[in-house]
C-alpha cells in the first residue's frame, strides 16, 4: 500500500464506524475523520445526524475535517454522484498537500453500493491513494453479528421501508433486531443492514470510543417512514 497516513470517510453510522475500526485493527494509521455534510438528500453519503460527528471524534480522540456537500439537484443520479464527489476530492487533495507524510488512502464503509464505491475508487486513482473497504461484500447476517459481538451500540435513526414501523426509530441494532430484520428481508425484501436505504444508523458507543454519546430525541413519522429529531447530545 501507499506510504503515509489514512483518513476515514466517516458519518457516525455503523458502516463508516466499522470500516474505521477494522482499518485500525489491521494496523493502518487512520488519524483523521472526513465527514461530508450534505445539503438535503444525497446519492453518495449518509445524511442523518452527521452534525454529531464532532462529539464522536472527541470520544475517539481523532481529528476531523468537515466538508460541505452540494446536495441533490436534478434527476440524473450519475451526474449528481460525480458532482457530490468533487468537494470530497478537493478536501483530500488539500490534506494530502498539507500532510508531512502525505495521504496513503481513505477508508470507506461501502458494503454493496457500486454507485458509491466506484466513484470513490476512481477519485482515489486520480489522487494516487488507496481505498480500503473492509466491509465490501461481507454477508449481511455475518456482518450484523460482528457489529453486535464487537460491542458497538447502534441506534436506528431513520426508516423508510415496508415492515419498518415507527417502533423501529431509536431502537438498538441487537441480536433480536437482527432476527426480526431477517424475517422482514424474507417477507418484504428489506436489506438486513439497510444497504438499500431502508434504514440509517448512529453509533453511540463501542470499542473505538472512550465515552458514549447520549442523545435526547423526538420521533417524526408520516405513516410510512420517519426519523429521529435529535434535540440534544453530549458525551457521558
Amino acid at each position: 500500500m501507499t506510504n503515509g497516513t489514512w483518513v476515514s470517510l466517516f458519518s457516525g453510522g455503523k458502516d463508516s464506524v466499522g470500516a474505521f475500526y477494522r482499518a485500525r485493527e489491521a494496523g493502518l494509521d487512520v488519524d483523521r475523520l472526513v465527514t461530508v455534510h450534505s445539503a438535503g438528500d444525497s446519492y453518495m453519503y449518509h445524511v442523518p445526524a452527521t452534525e454529531l460527528v464532532d462529539l464522536a471524534a472527541q470520544s475517539m480522540g481523532v481529528s476531523m475535517t468537515a466538508v460541505e456537500g452540494p446536495g441533490v439537484s436534478g434527476h440524473d443520479s450519475g451526474a449528481q454522484g460525480d458532482r457530490e464527489i468533487e468537494p470530497l476530492e478537493a478536501a483530500l487533495l488539500e490534506l494530502d498537500t498539507n500532510s508531512r507524510a502525505g495521504l496513503a488512502g481513505v477508508t470507506v464503509g461501502a458494503i454493496e453500493s457500486e454507485f458509491q464505491s466506484s466513484r470513490i475508487e476512481a477519485m482515489c486513482r486520480r489522487l494516487g491513494i488507496d481505498m480500503y473497504a473492509p466491509l465490501w461484500h461481507e454477508p449481511p447476517v455475518e456482518l450484523g453479528e460482528w457489529f453486535v459481538e464487537t460491542g458497538f451500540e447502534i441506534r436506528i435513526i431513520k426508516v423508510a421501508a415496508a415492515g419498518l414501523e415507527r417502533s423501529w426509530l431509536g431502537r438498538t441494532l441487537d441480536r433480536a433486531a437482527l432476527s426480526e430484520l431477517t424475517e422482514l428481508h424474507e417477507e418484504y425484501g428489506v436489506h438486513i443492514l439497510g444497504e438499500g436505504g431502508e434504514f440509517e444508523t448512529l453509533v453511540t458507543d463501542g470499542p473505538h470510543m472512550d465515552r458514549p454519546l447520549e442523545i435526547e430525541y423526538s420521533k417524526t413519522w408520516d405513516g410510512t417512514r420517519g426519523h429521529l429529531e435529535i434535540e440534544s447530545a453530549h458525551l457521558r
